[in-house]
């Protein structure tokens, strides 16, 4: 393949990554606990050039770019009050642990609400763990303004106490979806709260997502047209060699 060829298409593929990724962000703007990503570029190994002539190194030259890997950002949202009493946010670093049909998963997201066993869930259905390992259960409750939860996390319906929220630290955070998370958990870190009737925002800076997805299209283009720029080339040096020879 023609080395700019290759080099160009290379970069419309990092740039396409890069777009799918800014897309899920502004989708999410507006979804409490979601974390904002970055997709990083490097360039591919360097091809040694050689002077034909002598045999000297005469420089390198990139293949092209690709996205190596893609960094969540778990800076804390804002905290917003939302007066709902199954509202959770955790003020500091940390996750609550949910238990989903492909094992126990880590999340910022407190939006809670109450199943037809009565246990505390997600709003996707994830049951919450405990400190004990086991989900949270709080009965039938009618009025969700007789559950209570401290800033430790101890949840009481009425005086009495159902349980502990697990508030975990996450080593090695790896998103799962949009607000699910794999990793290594650890102890409650030291200094997160709990904070009922908040949930925290989304991690995502609109503004700063719509100007990255412009700046992102026009990196497309540019090496959209340098594509079209070479094949054209290409064309017009085949019709010279057919040209000469033909006479």
């Amino acid at each position: 393949m023609e080395r700019g060829l290759y080099i160009a298409a290379s970069g419309m593929l990092a740039e396409q990554v890069r777009q799918d990724q800014l897309a899920n962000d502004l989708a999410n703007a507006s979804t409490p606990g979601y974390k904002a990503d970055n997709s990083e570029q490097a360039s591919f190994s360097d091809l040694l050039l050689w002077n034909s002539s002598t045999g000297a190194p005469v420089g390198s030259l990139s293949m092209g770019s690709r996205i190596t890997h893609v960094v969540t950002d778990l800076t804390q949202g804002p905290l917003q009050s939302t007066g709902n009493p199954l509202d959770l946010a955790l003020d500091g670093p940390g996750f609550l642990a949910v238990a989903t049909s492909s094992g126990v998963r880590y999340t910022r997201d407190g939006q809670l609400m109450v199943d037809a066993r009565g246990r505390l869930c997600t709003d996707t259905g994830n049951l919450v763990l405990g400190t004990s390992g086991k989900p949270i259960t709080v009965g039938q409750v009618s009025d969700p303004t007789k559950i209570s939860i401290d800033q430790r996390g101890t949840v009481k319906v009425g005086t009495r106490t159902v349980g502990t929220l697990a508030v975990m630290s996450l080593t090695g955070a790896t998103k799962q979806g949009d607000t699910l998370f794999t990793g290594t958990p650890g102890v409650r870190p030291a200094g997160t709260t709990v904070q009922q009737g908040f949930l925290e925002g989304s991690g995502v800076q609109p503004a700063e997502a719509m100007v990255d997805m412009i700046v992102s299209f026009r990196a497309y283009e540019t090496t959209q047209r340098a594509i079209q720029s070479i094949d054209t080339e290409l064309g017009r040096a085949a019709n010279s060699v057919g040209s000469a020879t033909g006479q």
